[in-house]
């Protein structure tokens, strides 16, 4: 049975800045635990005697345990109660964490890595949550905070990784995550909002109708695509740079290769305001600015060789594209179905991910095989999938705008062919 929460907000009597705030620093917390072995790479190389393809192989375990975890266990959302999916979720993170923090060989490090990620989805529950609670004029803004919330858990989680493994060791920071996540999970039992009973559906058909919706909603499959695209660019980077900055002519420790994480933080800027214009209809708009974005960026990337200021603004730009990229394909893909938002948000999310692991595992050998030069050719390449697919996602939105009924008066279209359901009266 299905118990109505204490908390700030019901599911039923919208939904509170306070809530709204809450879920957000708990999403960035729990999404925090893909990011710490970043900037670390390089020590984790040296502990675990590998190399850099070996070393990054940990980031391609943790983003391919988050999409299995989105692919069979987001979808639950929409089946049990929000509230108790995401409390047990931080109670297995805190677990997974404290196999990472006592691995004493790789492969048990990248299966707690790996479990990490499956239960770090925990935000991804929570997200679709808070956009069921949110009014529909405002749907875009309040993802836009509580995505504020994940950029600023992945921000921290690289300095704060670097800063942690500079003053206790590499493996410090997995203890002291595992101690938050308890923490966490404590305060969101007691403050998530109950919900009502749904229906009951075989979990089988459950994760089927999860994938069956990028073939039957063509709107959540480019908006897929283009996820997909952009992390894969997004991961190539944050994977090898530590490489990079730990080896001549940087010579970077932890912290300071930790520190980096923080030039990212104009993503949060870029988060807001592609919120603000998904509620807006400028959703076309932002994605082709964002994809434009990616491509520069590995050119600003790429004399980052030599050049530091080059490299921060090329994260810079790199993160902009990225953060506005991922608000408006969340507005967008929210709206399609309101009846299936976390299937929505998981099938979305695999893609994503996918697309980030397919990046992290081609930068480690790229680097391996042609350092620096070769990781930002591979970077630019994704940010072009990612252009090439902005330019077919408008097209399609047009095509698919108005179709004609006899006698050749144009009406809006209806039906899974249409172009994106509106934030707000649409969002083109």
């Amino acid at each position: 049975m299905t118990r109505p929460g204490p908390g700030p907000g019901r599911a039923g009597g919208g939904l509170s800045g306070r809530l709204v705030a809450l879920i957000a620093v708990a999403t960035g917390a729990v999404v925090a635990n893909l990011y710490y072995a970043q900037p670390l790479l390089h020590d984790v190389a040296h502990t675990f005697g590998v190399g850099s393809a070996g070393a990054a192989s940990v980031v391609t375990v943790t983003q391919v345990g988050y999409a299995t975890g989105l692919l069979l266990v987001v979808p639950l959302g929409d089946l049990h109660p929000r509230r108790y999916l995401a409390v047990t979720l931080f109670l297995a993170a805190a677990a997974s964490l404290v196999v990472c923090a006592t691995a004493p060989s790789l492969w048990l490090f990248e299966l707690g890595a790996a479990a990490a990620g499956c239960t770090s989805v925990a935000g991804q529950v929570m997200i679709p949550f808070a956009a069921d609670l949110a009014p529909e004029a405002r749907r875009g803004r309040v993802v836009a905070r509580i995505m504020t919330g994940l950029l600023m858990g992945i921000l921290l989680a690289r300095t704060a990784s670097g800063l942690v493994a500079q003053a206790a060791g590499w493996r410090a920071i997995y203890w002291a995550s595992a101690a938050l996540m308890l923490v966490f999970a404590a305060v969101m039992h007691r403050s998530l909002p109950g919900e009502p009973n749904r229906p009951h559906v075989p979990y089988g058909r459950l994760v089927g109708s999860t994938l069956r919706l990028l073939v039957d909603e063509p709107v959540v499959r480019r908006r897929a695509v283009l996820g997909g695209c952009t992390f894969a660019a997004f991961s190539v980077l944050w994977t090898a740079l530590a490489f990079l900055l730990s080896a001549p002519p940087y010579g970077y420790g932890n912290a300071v290769i930790g520190l980096f994480g923080l030039a990212g933080v104009a993503g949060v800027a870029a988060a807001n305001l592609a919120g603000r214009m998904a509620d807006a209809q400028r959703a076309t708009v932002v994605t082709t600015t964002a994809a434009v974005a990616l491509v520069a960026a590995y050119g600003l990337l790429a004399l980052g060789r030599s050049s530091l200021l080059a490299l921060l603004a090329g994260i810079v730009v790199l993160d902009l594209g990225t953060q506005g990229m991922q608000i408006t394909n969340q507005a967008v893909i929210y709206a399609v179905r309101p009846d299936a938002r976390s299937r929505v948000n998981s099938a979305y999310m695999v893609c994503y991910f996918v697309g980030g692991a397919a990046g992290s595992v081609t930068a480690g050998a790229v680097f391996d095989a042609a350092r620096w030069d070769g990781v930002c050719v591979l970077g630019a390449g994704f940010g072009v999938l990612t252009l090439l697919a902005s330019v077919w996602d408008a097209g399609r939105g047009r095509a698919t705008r108005w179709r004609w009924r006899p006698g050749g008066r144009a009406v809006p279209p209806v039906g899974p062919a249409m172009s994106p359901p509106p934030v707000r009266g649409g969002p083109r």
